[in-house]
């Protein structure tokens, strides 16, 4: 992530007419650095809470796109999990700290959890070397299962991620398909194709000639659930039939 000025800087140079970012955590440096550039959110978590946009509907600025419903769809993550693994009582939580929207999610998941009667164990992990130090240490957590938490540090690691859990015999859900094709269990979220297929909406209109101020943030209305039947079975897991007609997509 200390790369991110660096790099916005050169764009900046290099006097391009529109920027396109993958993650939040590139949204503030960018914005600092290239103020009257066009900026499209690719993907961007609770956006104006963290001061991106004024509002979703209004943005102002030179920043518009993508806003993620992680924080929404979170309880629904929960009772997904809980639904597949039969008396879940302990759930890690990978989350990495310095990502902007990690206390607003996890919030959210403590909420449902404490509904459930569920205990949350929270991990955390800022960097890729970090990942496998938290695994390490996995076993004497007891826990049921895993909800890893979207974000730039990890998705490049999700097939590590999804190799950890799955040797440490742990039921994994995610925010993105991408980590289910990778090896892991389940996600409930929007896929990153669809966040990004829908950037290029964006970034047509501003080549149109429509200011960024003038084009509301967008946030997913559907949600994929997707299994990996593959990894179920590796776990030893039935999946109940329920599970399956909810199901967008099923992994074999």
């Amino acid at each position: 992530m200390k790369l991110i000025p660096a790099l916005a800087a050169e764009l900046v140079r290099s006097k391009v007419d529109v920027i396109v970012l993958s993650t939040s955590m590139a949204v503030r440096p960018t914005q600092q650095l290239a103020q009257t550039i066009p900026i499209v959110m690719g993907i961007s978590f609770d956006p104006v809470g963290n001061g991106f946009v004024d509002s979703l509907a209004r943005p102002g600025g030179n920043t518009t796109g993508l806003a993620s419903s992680a924080d929404d769809t979170a309880p629904k993550q929960l009772e997904l999990l809980a639904a597949m693994v039969p008396n879940l009582t302990r759930v890690g939580i990978l989350v990495n700290p310095d990502t902007p929207y990690s206390g607003s999610l996890m919030k959210n998941l403590q909420a449902a959890a404490q509904t459930a009667g569920i205990v949350l164990v929270r991990m955390e992990a800022r960097k890729t070397r970090d990942i496998d130090t938290v695994f390490v240490a996995v076993n004497e957590r007891l826990l049921d299962g895993i909800i890893v938490v979207s974000d730039a540090v990890f998705t490049p690691q999700r097939h590590r991620i999804a190799e950890l859990a799955l040797a440490a015999r742990l039921p994994s859900l995610f925010q993105q398909r991408e980590y289910v094709e990778a090896g892991g269990l389940m996600s409930y979220g929007q896929g990153f194709r669809e966040f990004f297929r829908r950037a290029a909406f964006y970034v047509d209109k501003i080549f149109r000639g429509t200011k960024p101020a003038d084009l509301p943030v967008q946030q997913p209305t559907k949600f994929d659930f997707v299994i990996n039947l593959k990894t179920a079975k590796a776990l030893g897991l039935d999946v109940p039939p329920t599970l399956l007609a909810l199901a967008d997509e099923v992994i074999e």
